[in-house]
């Protein structure tokens, strides 16, 4: 007869499950046991069951500290579909008012909850510390305890605090629990919570159904990703972006060009927010853009793809976030655009922070970057840098051994790079080895001396990039370490020393240059969207002729850069034909239906493929700031006034403004000139644009002789083409 088991009873009684996944059962038993236990478990290995579970079983109320209102909200809600009474799992934090607080301590007091989720900052108030003192508590579950750390990819100071305020409160078993930790990380937490003699569980971070690739980040990203997602259609997906404007704008994008997508991000009202991320787990929209405020506990098993916008702070935040693809163990794409350009961008943030912070910034940035630009396989490099070793040489589900780089000899680099290391007494970083070798006369390598060292610039006949590859290698090969508590320094293991005194073959594989890829590809871009010279010229042919039967200059009509997008696209009805560039929908209305006429023959007779997923759909108008313009010049607001309630420089607005009537717009503002110019002046101006060829304003001061600013003219050229184009 079967023995049983209570313990797979009961999560067979209250989750459904009939197994445990994992180490889950090792685990529970522990905390049941009254032990402090350190939980290190990717996302998707079930790790709230570890705590949720025992929670129930034990006596007293656990005590969940978690970092996010919207991470509480989906916990509690799932603990109540576990049970039939609602007052099972609560949640306190600043979302609440008074009454909805009495109501959750009236719940604990009587015995009904059985985990009250809390924010460290509410565990700080004297209210819940005096009302959790008077309660018996089971456990506390520290949750997202990767923010203790500095090193940390979320580092929050208040979680600093956890440990003294569950002194004061009363003793109960500890449990940390992270999806992302590197042995830095981990000591961290451990060392903070005063739990240094937790069992530690640790599972694989291997996600062996996640694909991982890198992509260069070029000025056609949007179409990239609209092309994705219009490839993957009806799939969840996550996009991360760096900034709130960016979520914003994307989400805008990918909405006008029929993808369903919400923005999210920490900037919006909760009510909006809850609203969006309700919309995306019910499945009423099919993609997220968002911060990385969102996705932390989020329980939604079929995210089929995670894309990165930006390159993310660190590789604990890209583990993290790529994690939230693909738990129910289905397929997961993890796409990332890169660019040094945004590297730089981060870099500059941390400017103006305490040093030793912008110190260890610069180190997680170097590993991300690192990570970006290897041609190693992908989950080797992200498994090495959480400590764990990946022993296939082909994973066969990232970019890089799908199409795998040619490998070179690289053992007397190798060699170089160790005797280096020991030349400069193991107390530098990657970037003063690779100085030393390619004999950069540096200021420290100078003031340390380093330019008289015998190995000074010995391997200034290879490329940066190659020395980077060769320490990569070294450290995934375990010939090097890094010292990441300071900062990176490099030392060599034992196995280094073994190397050198007895060498063997040693392969480093050769690097992608991400900054020529992004050039070619723009390159290629460019390539790709080629104008069509013949249809070009048709354009123009007819653009002369509707010029001579209006009498107006040609560039009125449509300027070179909106005929150039035509003879790339093809549009052939009114709505693709206001999405060329300069082309609204008044211009379209005026003079569309002859051009749409000509593209349409041409592409038929020619039997021409549009290229339509080259044409991504703006936001209408742009932005809510052009029709503000639009709005108080009909109501003949001053236009400096104009600016300066906008914040721009008096340039800037006449920029938006052109953008306005160079599009089809008509405008009035004869208010303001009459304000401003003399009328003769207006009109000697007014003339000489009727009558000339060209719109430049260049052209315009040569010809009238610098009698006008460069602001009056482009004024009156808003009125010129308004009057006559629109």
């Amino acid at each position: 007869m079967a023995k049983s088991n209570p313990l797979a009873e009961n999560l067979k009684l209250y989750f459904g499950f009939d197994t445990f996944k994992g180490n889950q059962e090792a685990i529970i038993r522990n905390i049941m046991a009254g032990r402090d236990t350190f939980v290190l478990m990717p996302t998707g290995g079930g790790k709230s069951l570890c705590y949720q579970l025992p929670s129930l079983l034990m006596k007293g109320t656990a005590i969940v500290i978690s970092p996010l209102i919207a991470l509480m909200k989906n916990q509690v809600d799932s603990m109540r579909n576990f049970s039939d009474e609602d007052g099972i799992a609560h949640f306190i934090n600043s979302s609440l008012n008074k009454a909805a607080i009495d109501q959750v301590r009236n719940d604990i007091l009587s015995g009904k909850t059985k985990l009250l989720y809390v924010a460290p900052e509410s565990l700080t108030k004297v209210e819940n510390i005096d009302f959790l003192k008077q309660i018996p508590i089971s456990l506390f579950a520290v949750d997202e305890a990767h923010c203790i750390s500095e090193w940390g990819h979320d580092f929050r100071p208040e979680y600093r605090r956890i440990r003294p305020l569950i002194n004061e409160i009363g003793r109960a078993p500890i449990v940390a629990l992270t999806a992302t930790a590197t042995p830095k990380v981990q000591h961290d937490i451990q060392k903070n919570l005063g739990m240094t003699d937790a069992t530690v569980f640790k599972s694989s971070f291997n996600r062996p159904n996640l694909f991982y690739e890198v992509r260069p980040k070029t000025s056609s990203i949007d179409k990239d990703i609209i092309k994705y997602i219009k490839a993957n259609s009806g799939k969840s997906g996550i996009i991360y972006c760096l900034s709130r404007k960016k979520v914003e704008k994307l989400a805008e994008t990918l909405q006008v060009n029929g993808i369903k997508a919400l923005a999210y991000h920490a900037g919006m009202d909760s009510q909006t927010r809850t609203a969006n991320q309700d919309a995306f787990l019910m499945e009423r929209v099919d993609v997220i853009v968002a911060t990385i405020a969102f996705g932390m506990g989020i329980d939604k098993s079929d995210v089929r793809f995670v894309i990165h916008y930006d390159i993310p702070k660190s590789l604990e935040g890209y583990y993290q976030e790529t994690g939230r693809a693909g738990r129910d163990d289905g397929e997961g794409h993890c796409l990332v655009f890169y660019s040094n350009k945004d590297l730089q961008k981060l870099d500059k943030f941390m400017q103006g922070k305490p040093i030793a912070e912008q110190e260890i910034g610069k180190e997680l940035l170097l590993e991300t970057a690192a990570y970006a630009e290897s041609s190693v396989c992908r989950r080797k490099s992200l498994l090495h840098y959480f400590g764990e070793t990946y022993n296939k040489e082909n994973c066969g589900s990232c970019d890089n051994c799908i199409n795998p780089k040619k490998q070179v000899e690289a053992q007397e680099l190798l060699s170089m790079v160790l005797e280096t290391v020991i030349a400069v007494k193991e107390k530098f970083k990657t970037d003063h080895v690779i100085d030393v070798l390619l004999g950069n006369e540096t200021t420290d390598v100078v003031s340390y001396k380093h330019n008289e060292l015998e190995l000074f610039g010995m391997g200034a006949e290879e490329g940066e990039k190659l020395w980077n590859s060769v320490i990569r290698q070294a450290l995934i090969d375990g010939y090097l370490d890094k010292e990441i508590e300071n900062y990176g320094l490099l030392k060599i293991t034992a196995a280094g020393k073994k190397f050198l005194d007895k060498p063997c073959s040693f392969k480093v594989t050769e690097q992608v240059d991400y900054d020529e890829m992004e050039e070619d590809m723009q390159m290629h871009g460019s390539a790709t969207s080629a104008v069509d010279p013949i249809m070009f010229s048709m354009l123009k042919n007819l653009r002369k002729k509707i010029s001579k039967q209006l009498n107006l200059p040609p560039y009125v009509i449509f300027q070179d850069p909106s005929l150039e997008a035509m003879a790339t696209t093809y549009p052939v009805t009114m709505d693709e034909l206001q999405n060329i560039p300069g082309v609204g929908a008044g211009k379209a209305k005026r003079y569309g239906q002859e051009f749409l006429s000509l593209i349409k023959i041409h592409v038929e007779e020619n039997e021409i493929e549009r290229p339509e997923d080259l044409r991504v759909r703006t936001v209408a108008n742009k932005s809510k700031l052009k029709v503000s313009i639009i709005q108080a010049i009909d109501r003949k607001v001053a236009l400096d006034d104009l600016a300066n309630t906008k914040g721009l420089g008096f340039s800037e607005l006449l920029d938006e403004i052109e953008a306005i009537v160079y599009s089809g717009t008509k405008i009035n503002i004869s208010y303001f000139l009459m304000e401003v110019m003399d009328e003769e002046h207006i009109e000697e101006v007014f003339d000489y644009f009727k009558e000339s060829s060209s719109d430049s304003i260049q052209e315009a001061m040569d010809v009238l002789g610098g009698d006008y600013t460069e602001e009056e003219i482009r004024l009156v050229r808003i009125k010129f083409i308004s009057e006559f184009g629109n």
